[in-house]
Order: C-alpha cells, then structure tokens, then sequence
C-alpha cells in the first residue's frame, strides 16, 4: 500500500483556474500550505487559438513555460490525478502515491472526446478536417482556410457541453470575412451544423448573430450533431433531430472545422463527487453559488469541470475565483460562506477580422453588459480588446492573482 502524503490543500489542475485560486490564495495567507497537481509544463492562453486559427497570431504567443505561474511556496506536483476518495479525503495520482488532504479544490478543466465521433481520430489534421481545440491543430486550421478554392465549408457544434461556446461561430465568421477577402466568397458555401437550436442563449445576442448570419448568407443547421467523418472521402455524418426522431443525414464538404464532444474528465465521472444524471452529469457537483461541494464541504471547484449552469470560460473563471477563496477562508475559519457567484460569464465573438460582439451575461442567460457601450453591435474597441488587453491581463492578472 503506497504512503499517504498528508497536505493543507490539494489542487487538482494548472491551468487558468487552478493557477488563478493558488495565487489568490497565497496572496491571502501566505501560511497556507497549498500543493498544486498538474502534469504538463506548459501553460496555454487558449482564447487566442481562434485568432491562431485565423491566421491573425502565432500559437508560440498563446504558450509559456508551467514553472513561471506557480505561484512562490506552491508546491508543483508534476503527476495527473487518477481518483478521488472524498471520504477518506485522498487523491491518488498517477504514480501511485495518495495525498491526503484536509481541503479540495477540484479545477482539471475539461475532456475532449475526439473519439467520440466515428473516424475523427484517423483525418483529424490532414483532409481538410481541421479544430482550434487543439494547440497543435490550430496552424492547420489557417492552412486549410488558405487553401480552400470553393465548395462546401462545413462548422460543427456538438450536443454536449463545450468551453468556450462561442468558439465554433467565432471561426465560421473567420473563415466567412476570409473568403470574402480572397474574393472567393461566391462561390463558396458556409454552414453552420450545430446540435443546438440558437446561435447563443442570451436574446439580445442572438438577435444580433440572426442578422450577421442572415445578411452574410450563412447557412445555419440546427439540431445536427457530429457523429461521424470520412476524410478521404470528404463526407461528415449527423445525427438530426426533429419532432419525428433522430435520422442521420451526410453532407459533403471541402474543409470543415470540428469541435468535438466533450465531458468531464474520467477521474472525475468515476469520483462520488460528480452529478450522477442530467445536464451536467459527470461533472462536479457544487453549489452554484458557493461553488463548495453539495455533499463534501471541505471540496470546492470551478472552472470547466464545476457543475454550473453557465458557459465555460476564463471570463467566467475570474468571478469564481475570488468567490471560492473567500468561501474556503471563511471554512477554514469556522465561517460561514460570505462570497456569492452569480453565474458570470463573458464570451467575446469574433465576427470578423476587425469586430467582436462582446457577450455578458448571468445565470438564466440574463444579459450583464459592464462597458458603456452597445455591445449589442459589432465593434472594433471589442477586437482591440480582445486581441491585445485581454492576453496581458491573463498572464500579468488573473494568474498572479490580481485581476
């Protein structure tokens, strides 16, 4: 039987939230002992991959060494996490060692399934079949746009939850502005087949994203989820619901932009600590508000592996954080839990080279504007913003803790 390293605080994850909650943490109390899971050595600002995609930035911009956001007296365990007993307050990882900790925070983002789509593995890369969801898919995304000439250019959204929501349209409106810039939008066709049934759930949003896709001639098929590719023959397969069932339609294409299913990760189904049904099963159940575990108090999470109803972003990230530091504090204290999410969420949409409507929002997809502005309407301030603000006050803010 392996030891049982005994720890304060464990932290299952590295990446924005993780990151962001032990520099929060450490600003607050610089006696906390915090030991932080995470395998890779690399740190990546994901947002950018759209603009990766697009040709607009390098992927080597969005990636920096793991090392240098460790915050100072964090201990950086290099291992993945492997199960979670909550009532033996355990974590085992990958080499077999178990830490036994007096509290959780659980932030190991989320799954993508790329084999959850018949063929995707094997032509994922190559064949015009090309996703921003990867660091190192994200170049051949530009190379595929750069060498379409025409024909059917295919954008998919699954059924299941995704981070980033907006991506998927973010990179269609790309590819559309592209092509129009290229002078072969004519005769190209662009075709948005997602599983959903809106473009975005908040109304005052989607009114706008109706008309852009209305006057850019965008064909939208709603209700199609991905379930299978042929690369070598061009052909994507979809399960299409209406009110008579599920039936499988094909339609062929000349690139197409896959995001793939995604869930959370399997360590975390498998866990007492995840939704046992519904919307967010598998993922961790945690109060909405309080971000702290229904069943296991002293277990808190957030970010894209929490079981909240609201869009998986780093926007969303920044307004957890604060909540769940100030929660376990207060637990740790004997408290009761002062901080309040209100389901906070930010999704900046590009629709074009220059423009970005900047979606905000709260629980029940209840619009929170914060500029002064219209950001109903396409804006270049809103590019600008995210292109250059947004990165520097990632790296410089949310990870040190300060934004």
């Amino acid at each position: 039987m392996p030891n049982v390293i005994q720890q304060q605080v464990v932290i299952i994850g590295g990446g924005t939230a993780g990151i962001t909650v032990a520099a929060r943490l450490k600003r607050a109390s610089s006696t906390i002992s915090i030991t932080l899971i995470e395998p890779s050595d690399r740190h990546y600002y994901q947002p950018l991959w759209t603009l990766v995609g697009a040709g607009v930035v390098k992927k080597d911009l969005t990636e920096r060494p793991e090392e240098d956001y460790i915050p100072w007296g964090v201990k950086w365990l290099r291992d993945h996490a492997t199960a979670i007993d909550p009532e033996a307050n355990t974590v085992t990882i990958g080499s077999g060692a178990k830490l036994s900790y007096d509290y959780l925070i659980v932030a190991p983002g989320i799954q993508l399934d790329w084999h959850k789509v018949t063929g995707l593995k094997e032509t994922i890369g190559r064949n015009g079949v090309c996703s921003i969801y990867d660091y190192r898919l994200a170049e051949y995304t530009w190379q595929t746009m750069r060498a379409f000439k025409g024909g059917d250019a295919v954008f998919t959204n699954p059924a299941t939850q995704v981070k980033c929501g907006g991506a998927p349209q973010k990179i269609m409106y790309l590819a559309d502005d592209h092509f129009r810039r290229r002078g072969i939008r004519d005769s190209a066709s662009v075709i948005g087949a997602f599983a959903g049934t809106v473009m975005l759930g908040v109304p005052e949003i989607n009114a706008t994203l109706n008309r852009i896709v209305a006057e850019r001639s965008i064909e939208m098929r709603f209700y199609h989820n991905l379930v299978a590719i042929d690369g070598a023959k061009k052909v994507a397969t979809f399960d299409v619901t209406s009110p008579e069932g599920v039936s499988q339609k094909t339609i062929p294409f000349d690139m197409i932009h896959v995001t793939p299913p995604m869930s959370a990760p399997d360590f975390i189904k498998a866990s007492p600590l995840a939704v046992a049904e519904g919307p967010h099963q598998g993922y961790v159940e945690v109060d909405i508000h309080t971000l702290q575990h229904r069943r296991y108090p002293n277990v808190f999470a957030l970010g894209d592996a929490a079981a909240l109803p609201t869009a998986k972003t780093g926007a969303a990230i920044r307004k957890q954080a604060p909540v769940l530091v100030k929660n376990l504090l207060a637990i740790m204290r004997g408290q009761a839990l002062p901080a309040h999410y209100d389901g906070y969420s930010s999704c900046p949409l590009l629709t074009g080279y220059r423009s970005l409507v900047l979606a905000e929002f709260k629980y029940d997809n209840k619009y929170a504007p914060s500029f002064p502005v219209d950001q109903t309407k396409e804006r270049l301030d809103m590019y600008l913003l995210k292109r250059y603000a947004l990165p520097q006050l990632y790296w410089h803010g949310m990870l040190r803790g300060l934004a």
